[in-house]
């Protein structure tokens, strides 16, 4: 099996991770403020990977630079930037605009690996983000119109932003152990959670704090998405961006909302209408697309050889 059909394969089980696991989250954080919940969740998920590190691969530390932690920084904030703005897009708009509006990212990616990395993009991918575009927007709205309001705009930031991060992890995975450079971007982010949850969340003392985590279903929850949700899907983001393009991982990623939609209809009671289930199966075509080759070299792809090299 080539390696980027083995990275795409691996980042579609990353989708399907984030998708089943939003219903858990989603009570999860009726009981422990959003950013207060992803800080405890990334800066687990971050210790977890020190542990491994400082006691399977201690060697690799030698591998610390200011670059690094300049790059696992970056990656960081782009990643926090995503889950803060939609996290409080949320307040003031609906979930169909917010999770239409998240999903631009799939347009967003291949137009960002053009002005920042340089990439020539093939019919393929343009192709492929269309139709995932139009199989978002039938999957989120039902096919209704779009109004739009501030709440849309913040949503609209959280695109751009895991968007960037997107194509960053494609700028910067090849440059990096992968351990060590997903350790410093979930450092980040769940330092970046918990100091906003302290400065804009009413979670109260440290006993208040500790009372509301040890919530059974928040402790599922973290449990849950600490060892897959995040450990996992960002080590292997990171680890399968060196095998794959950033168009075809937004392609994949945005096949999370399909796999939210059936498992809320199977485990949350949720109907899936004609026009939204008309939607998932555009979606499922994207991807299909996105694996199609033309004759000759991608251009958007990254050389497995030149990739080797750089590690």
């Amino acid at each position: 099996m080539k390696r980027s059909l083995f990275a795409d394969l691996i980042l579609l089980s990353v989708a399907l991770i984030w998708g089943t696991t939003f219903l858990i989250v989603q009570h999860a954080v009726q009981a422990l403020p959003p950013l207060a919940f992803n800080g405890i969740r990334f800066t687990g998920a971050a210790l977890l990977f020190f542990i491994i590190l400082v006691f399977v691969h201690r060697d690799w530390l030698k591998h610390m630079n200011t670059k690094l932690l300049w790059h696992g920084f970056v990656l960081g904030v782009l990643l926090f930037g995503g889950y803060g703005f939609q996290t409080y897009g949320l307040l003031y708009t609906t979930s169909s605009n917010a999770g239409f509006i998240t999903g631009l990212s799939v347009v967003l990616v291949p137009f960002f690996s053009m002005w920042f990395l340089r990439q020539r993009l093939n019919w393929i991918a343009w192709l492929s983000a269309a139709v995932a575009l139009i199989g978002l927007f039938l999957l989120s709205t039902g096919g209704a119109s779009l109004s739009i309001n501030f709440g849309d705009l913040l949503v609209l930031l959280c695109a751009i932003c895991f968007a960037l991060q997107i194509v960053a992890t494609g700028r910067y995975a090849p440059e990096h152990p992968t351990l060590l450079l997903v350790t410093i971007q979930l450092g980040t982010v769940g330092i970046l959670g918990i100091i906003g949850s302290i400065l804009l969340e009413d979670t109260g003392t440290m006993q208040d704090w500790i009372h509301l985590a040890s919530q059974p279903e928040v402790l599922m929850a973290l449990g849950i998405t600490l060892l897959f949700g995040t450990a996992f899907a960002f080590w292997a983001q990171t680890y399968c961006q060196k095998y794959t393009s950033p168009a075809r991982v937004a392609i994949i990623f945005a096949m999370e909302p399909v796999f939210a939609g059936i498992t809320g209809y199977i485990w949350g009671n949720e109907k899936l209408g004609v026009t939204a289930i008309i939607g998932c199966v555009l979606m499922f075509i994207s991807m299909l697309i996105a694996e199609l080759r033309p004759s000759g070299q991608h251009a958007s792809e990254p050389s497995a050889e030149r990739l080797e090299r750089a590690n």
